[in-house]
């Protein structure tokens, strides 16, 4: 359980931080999903912010299993 919860929270922070390169830089289209979705078209910083903060979440909820 913890391997796959810290596979899940490096996904979540690779994909926030990747969707706020894209937003502030113009980088990482080929990996980044956030400005991909329609739904979430003006609310890519705070859906990215989202994601960097799920991802430490689910981070230090994996430290707890053993």
């Amino acid at each position: 359980m913890q391997k796959i919860l810290g596979f899940l929270s490096f996904v979540l922070l690779t994909q926030g931080a990747g969707g706020l390169a894209h937003y502030f830089l113009d980088w990482f289209d080929l990996w980044t999903v956030v400005h991909r979705i329609g739904f979430l078209d003006g609310y890519e910083v705070f859906a990215s912010v989202v994601l960097l903060v799920l991802g430490l979440l689910v981070g230090a909820v994996s430290d707890r299993f053993d």
